[in-house]
């Protein structure tokens, strides 16, 4: 047999494939197009002179040639990846503490399961919550307060700061149940105008449908405020106003019955999250190496838990 093509990208790519069931979702969880990891995949088929899996179904499914390169890539990533964390570990890196601000009040239904999953990967590394809703957190990592801020929009004149894109969601308009709206086929930012709008108390700048869809038309709502999802959906429920959240984060309800969804605009509203860090040093190097580690599990591990999110 010839010298073989197969390398660590093409065992990865076959681990995200797994994970994410399609071609489109294993491109972005990797950081690459569609197109390119296609053509990886279609190299590696042409150099065994066999199928990997199949192209139709959903999720993939893998043939026998396939499963067998995927059985490499399952022993060999991990064995890996727990050498480089090892290496890191003996160059001082592998230990420290992970300060994380956060913006957005659904934030922890995906953020706590990541830390459990850096846990395992790192677990001498100590990490924080920073305390409270912060309005600015990309300040705090200016002022050496938090290492990663998760954030839905990064000022364009931001310096010495890296943006790491997370996923992309779609935000609903969540009406009770049986209301005369939700015949419509979406709503427009007029539908809002005479409903209360309940949200978190948070600046206006941080409110997706404000700053998209209601203060483009003029439109101001009444509003009232909570700090909790289960509450303001059960203002919801009992009539007192209309919320706009994420899909993922009320999904559970809706499957229940305990409020209904509607469409927010012709094309939907959609709303995004980033990691911030600090920029590297000048010369490419950091002493946390975890920091890296933890985008990369911040976006597994909210591909595998939130449904409808996409990879940005």
């Amino acid at each position: 047999m010839p010298t073989s093509i197969l390398d660590l990208r093409h065992l990865r790519t076959l681990l995200a494939l797994l994970e994410s069931g399609s071609v489109s979702r294993a491109a972005a969880l990797q950081n690459v197009t569609q197109s390119a990891l296609s053509h990886q995949l279609k190299a590696l088929e042409e150099f065994y002179g066999l199928t990997l899996f199949e192209r139709k179904s959903a999720p993939v499914a893998f043939t026998p040639a396939g499963r067998r390169l995927l059985e490499l890539a399952q022993a060999v990533i991990p064995a890996v990846e727990k050498a480089e964390r090892d290496v890191a570990r003996l160059g001082g890196h592998g230990a420290g503490k992970l300060r994380i601000a956060v913006e957005c009040h659904t934030c922890f239904d995906w953020l706590m399961p990541s830390m459990d999953a850096l846990r395992l990967r790192w677990p001498e590394v100590e990490q924080d919550i920073v305390s409270g809703f912060q309005s600015d957190p990309v300040g705090l990592l200016h002022q050496d307060r938090a290492d990663v801020a998760i954030v839905s929009e990064v000022d364009a004149d931001e310096r010495d700061v890296a943006v790491h894109p997370l996923f992309e969601f779609d935000i609903v308009a969540i009406l009770p149940l049986g209301h005369p709206l939700l015949a419509r086929e979406h709503l427009d930012a007029a539908d809002f105008a005479g409903e209360t709008l309940i949200t978190y108390p948070v600046p206006d700048e941080m409110l997706d449908l404000v700053r998209q869809v209601l203060r483009p038309a003029g439109v101001e709502p009444p509003r009232r405020t909570t700090e909790l999802t289960v509450a303001m959906l059960q203002l919801v429920a009992s009539g007192r106003g209309f919320a706009a959240l994420p899909l993922w984060a009320v999904q559970t309800y809706l499957q229940r019955g305990y409020v209904a969804q509607q469409r927010i605009g012709q094309d939907g509203l959609t709303g995004r999250l980033y990691a911030v860090t600090r920029q590297p040093s000048k010369d490419g190097g950091r002493d946390d190496a975890y920091l890296d580690d933890f985008v990369q599990v911040m976006r597994e591990t909210s591909l595998r838990n939130l449904p409808g999110i996409r990879l940005l």
